[in-house]
């Protein structure tokens, strides 16, 4: 009964660690009945299998969430936030018994209407009577149970034992092929070791997943955790997960999961801010947060990501000095790097819990320590204002790999074989060496990679009894869209390697993912290819070298039109002729303004016109492409600028003249490309429109108490006249005159030739031949401004 009742809380653990996960996302899109069904038989698996126990309290609350989800199945009530809280009340009421039941090893006394009773729900409706026959069972139920008896639970002393006798017999393996090489052994033996050793590989793979788990098991909890430290906090917090196929030692799991809990909640309370500072600071109200894992070679990377308010250096020293953890001469010589890493210093923790500094810096002592202890690192990523990044890189442990054994500066390394691309000798024709500025670019069959020599890395130097003739170089790709190339003593072999985590002294350098036993006996390190690359400070992105050879080639090429490569408001890529660019200018959001239906935008003590729809929405900034045509500046608002790239020689024109002016292939892609000409043409007809060919000049006469100036003006200006007042001297002519006094005589022959208009102070005409028009009835005065002279725009 001991041994059942430790299964049943072995397995009851799991189901409560992935049920929070799958019924919080549940909450999320209630209509997912997949999602629904895993849930109702997480239940139903914990009742079938206490009622076998003898658990009435476990199989009470479990019988009761049951019967709830199973209403939601049916259609008889319906999946909100208060189900979800119930349902999750049972899931910790269940978590609190096994915890008992392990220490004690009796159900404890005690009573669960509480939690049982928050699952009652009224319908408006009355419910339809239960059937009184026995419900037939559902197919998925029966499955699933079927299921269950095809796995069985062994103990992890057991599976530890396994994996050492399977690592002596790889190793016995490795010295024995080694063996048999040096003797020189006949064709027969050779066929029955590789038949043997290609049953060895079988094993060692089985018995490796053993000890695997997929990281999603570890990922389970975190929505719960979000969820419900969110609603304490008044968050809004939209969580997600990716990489959870990627699987992990079930020990290195164990070892991640508090570091990686402690991390998320950090994140939830200090990283997002509350609603009414991301709204100031013109962000969603939804805050994102993000757990991904990925494998990279024998390394696991998990990357924790939030849009939050990010680290303040500044304030992180200043919380440091005052704390007494670093000395002011201290702080001043801190490169940015270091500033972030303050987080990381004992002591620096417990004072940092002022919100000024958003409290990152609580325990995070802690968790770099626990991850270095498993061979592992922390890398931080700071946004200020916009976000952090926690990346944390652990190794996958006790597994092996098939890995290349090289020889630098007369010590032997290993490197995954799966980051290998190719290996060849430095001295062959395929092969060409070519030192650029303070680096050294490799050219094979006409592709180039930068090329690192490990003994610079490491900082040793190469062995005098190293044959130059024997340096090869290894073309490796350590991740989707790198390759660089590796320069080494010597390549001695490939062999299965049982790879375990090195001293943290070694792991903290970055250069190295673990240290491995090969069949010579010796300890052997294995290189961390990524590591290597962040050490060298090199660009191997494959991307980079095409814009290194696109620019190459624009350099080469005299006389070639430049193109300046963008991605605009609606996130296309586009292009635009770098000749038409005066510069490109960033300003505030707030310095774009909408006038008479068009957009435009101060800079400095400038207004210019913005070819845009709509102002942009938030309060960053704006980065503006400056048109020039050598009179007047055109603003065409972008996302972000690309690269800087040749002319291409062929463009296919668009059908009719537009914003575009044609298509182009630039780097194997279709781009859009700008036509300036027609721009400024909508541009500067627009503004002759506006202008007119001659604006009439009105004359204001008899203003005597500044009416005119100050009320009249400004009507006329918008509909598209001059203004001057009599006191102002001129040569030119007015077109009208209007006169601002009752008396008929005080503007007499002020304005020459000119029409006048007579504007009168009272409502009502002095009789049926008076002529003067009322000075606030507007529709009439434009009547008879246009009547007489014409020029009204509006």
């Amino acid at each position: 009964m001991d041994d059942l009742l430790n299964d049943f809380l072995a397995e009851t653990a799991e189901i409560l660690a992935e049920a929070g996960g799958a019924i919080v996302a549940w909450e999320a899109d209630p209509g997912d009945r997949e999602r629904l069904d895993a849930i109702f038989r997480f239940v139903h698996t914990i009742k079938g299998s206490s009622g076998f126990l003898s658990l009435p309290r476990v199989t009470a609350l479990s019988h009761a969430a049951e019967d709830a989800l199973d209403q939601v199945r049916r259609g008889n009530r319906p999946a909100n936030a208060a189900l979800v809280t119930a349902i999750l009340g049972i899931v910790d009421r269940l978590s609190l018994l096994c915890d008992a039941l392990g220490n004690g090893g009796v159900e404890p006394a005690g009573d669960d209407a509480d939690v049982i009773d928050a699952l009652a729900f009224v319908s408006e409706e009355p419910a339809a009577p239960e059937p009184a026959e026995i419900r037939l069972r559902r197919e998925d139920d029966l499955a699933a149970e079927l299921q269950a008896w095809r796995s069985i639970r062994v103990p992890l002393p057991l599976l530890d034992s396994m994996m050492t006798g399977v690592t002596d017999i790889v190793l016995a393996r490795n010295e024995f092929a080694r063996m048999l090489r040096e003797a020189g052994a006949d064709p027969s033996t050779i066929a029955a070791f590789d038949r043997l050793s290609d049953s060895i590989a079988a094993m060692r793979q089985s018995v490796s997943q053993m000890r695997m788990q997929r990281i999603d098991k570890l990922f389970a909890p975190l929505p719960r955790i979000v969820r419900d430290l969110a609603q304490d906090l008044g968050k809004k917090i939209a969580f997600s997960t990716s990489g959870g196929e990627v699987e992990l030692d079930r020990e290195m799991m164990e070892n991640i999961r508090d570091p990686l809990i402690h991390i998320v909640r950090n994140a939830v309370d200090h990283g997002i801010e509350p609603l009414d500072q991301r709204v100031a600071a013109g962000k969603g109200v939804t805050a994102n947060l993000s757990v991904s894992a990925r494998q990279s070679g024998n390394q696991i990377e998990i990357v924790v990501r939030d849009d939050g308010r990010g680290l303040s250096p500044d304030a992180l020293v200043a919380k440091a000095v005052a704390a007494q953890v670093v000395t002011a001469t201290e702080a001043r010589g801190l490169t940015p790097r270091e500033r972030l890493e303050l987080i990381f210093r004992p002591g620096f923790s417990t004072a940092a819990k002022v919100t000024s500094i958003s409290g990152r810096g609580v325990g995070m002592d802690i968790v770099k320590s626990n991850i270095e202890k498993i061979g592992g690192v922390v890398e931080l990523r700071n946004e200020e204002g916009r976000g952090l990044t926690i990346i944390l890189r652990v190794p996958m442990t006790l597994t092996i790999i098939s890995g290349l054994m090289v020889r630098a500066a007369g010590q032997y390394f290993a490197i995954p074989r799966g980051a290998v691309r190719e290996i060849l000798l430095e001295s062959s024709d395929s092969a060409r060496v070519d030192r650029v500025g303070g680096g050294e670019l490799v050219t094979v069959r006409g592709e180039q990679f930068p090329l690192l020599r490990l003994e610079t890395i490491l900082g040793r130097a190469v062995d005098a009894d190293d044959d130059t003739d024997d340096r090869a170089v290894v073309i490796v790709r350590p991740g989707q869209g790198q390759s660089y190339a590796l320069s080494v003593a010597a390549i001695h072999d490939h062999e299965e390697l049982v790879i375990k985590p090195a001293a943290p002294l070694i792991m903290t350098t970055g250069l190295y993912a673990g240290t491995t036993l090969p069949d010579s006996g010796r300890p052997v390190l294995l290189l961390d290819v990524q590591g290597l690359l962040a050490a060298a400070g090199v660009d191997a992105s494959e991307a980079g070298r095409n814009r290194e050879e696109a620019a190459e080639t624009e350099a080469s090429a005299r006389g070639a039109t430049q193109l300046l490569l963008f991605r605009d408001a609606s996130e296309r890529v586009r292009g635009v002729r770098l000749s038409v660019i005066e510069r490109v200018e960033e300003v505030p959001a707030l310095a774009l303004f909408e006038s008479a239906g068009a957009i435009q935008a101060q800079i400095g003590d400038a207004i210019f016109p913005v070819h845009a729809a709509a102002l942009p929405e938030g309060h960053g900034t704006v980065k503006l492409l400056r048109l020039h045509d050598g009179r007047s500046v055109l603003c065409y608002p972008i996302e972000a600028v690309i690269d800087i790239v040749r002319m291409p020689d062929a463009m296919q024109p668009a059908a009719a003249p537009g914003l575009i002016a044609g298509v182009a292939l630039i780097g194997g892609d279709p781009v859009e490309l700008i036509d300036p000409f027609w721009l400024m043409e909508q541009y500067e007809t627009t503004r002759a429109a506006g202008a007119g060919p001659r604006r009439p000049l009105c004359r204001l006469a008899d203003d005597a108490d500044g009416w005119g100036e100050n009320f009249l003006a400004p009507i006329l200006r918008d509909a598209g006249y001059r203004v001057a007042s009599d006191k102002e001297s001129g040569d030119e002519a007015p077109d009208v005159l209007l006169c601002l006094s009752d008396d008929g005589d005080a503007c007499a022959n002020l304005g020459g030739d000119a029409p006048v208009i007579r504007l009168r102070a009272s409502v009502a005409a002095a009789g049926a031949d008076d002529d003067t028009i009322y000075r606030y009835d507007r529709q009439a005065l434009l009547d008879a401004l246009r009547r007489r002279v014409g020029g009204e725009r509006r």
